[in-house]
């Protein structure tokens, strides 16, 4: 189902508004395409947290209320915009069915971003696995993960298990992760619980903050398909 601010409260930096229109959300030829882009004049897009004024609208769809699973294989196939200059960020990720079961403050009940890119970094693929760890742990995320042309098809994949969280790109492993979690917590809490799939083209944030005139838009990310098992 397609994803809208009005109804979740996901914002991108409070820049783009997720809206359900074609213009940024479409299927054609069996791909769906997720598109952020410039409206011709601002507007108020409605937000539960509290209504802000920009002129910037992008899609995100996910299976929230449709499917969801604990543990399994999950892989995206697609292609991204072939952005070279910062300021897009897309984004295949899990989250949980109960974003609160193990308390109310993100990331109590987890979050699986099993492909993350930034547009500063083009040709990087940049996992995390959010929790609240016992300690530092090194395996949430990494910077060394590449891939081609992103704007080619790729697969992006992840095998979430009882005890380990593996992304893989191309078939190619990129983390390995057992997490840790904090106290009164543990393992395999807060991965013990189905989460849904979502897939999110959004504007970038921090050091990779979206730039008027910088960075390029209209950007699509194209997706083949989306495929689980158990």
């Amino acid at each position: 189902m397609v994803q809208v601010t009005a109804d979740s409260g996901y914002t991108s930096g409070r820049t783009a508004c997720f809206v359900d229109s074609p213009n940024n959300v479409s299927v054609s030829g069996g791909v769906l395409s997720l598109t952020a882009r410039q409206e011709p004049a601002p507007f108020t897009c409605t937000d539960p947290a509290g209504s802000f004024t920009t002129s910037y609208t992008s899609g995100m769809v996910s299976t929230y209320d449709l499917f969801d699973q604990a543990y399994g294989l999950f892989e995206v196939r697609a292609a991204l915009p072939p952005a070279t200059a910062k300021g897009l960020q897309e984004t295949f990720w899990l989250w949980p069915q109960d974003a609160d079961k193990y308390g109310s403050t993100w990331p109590d009940s987890g979050e699986i971003d099993f492909a993350e890119f930034y547009s500063e970094y083009p040709s990087l693929v940049i996992p995390y696995i959010h929790y609240k760890e016992a300690s530092a742990d090194p395996d949430v995320t990494s910077y060394h993960c590449t891939v081609g042309d992103v704007s080619q098809f790729h697969t992006y994949d992840v095998q979430w298990t009882p005890s380990s969280i593996t992304t893989y790109y191309d078939g190619k492993v990129c983390i390995v992760d057992r997490w840790d979690p904090a106290a009164p917590l543990v393992a395999p809490q807060p991965f013990d619980q189905p989460f849904m799939v979502s897939l999110t083209q959004a504007l970038g944030v921090g050091t990779n903050a979206f730039e008027p005139g910088v960075t390029p838009l209209p950007a699509t990310t194209r997706v083949d398909y989306v495929r689980v098992w158990r």
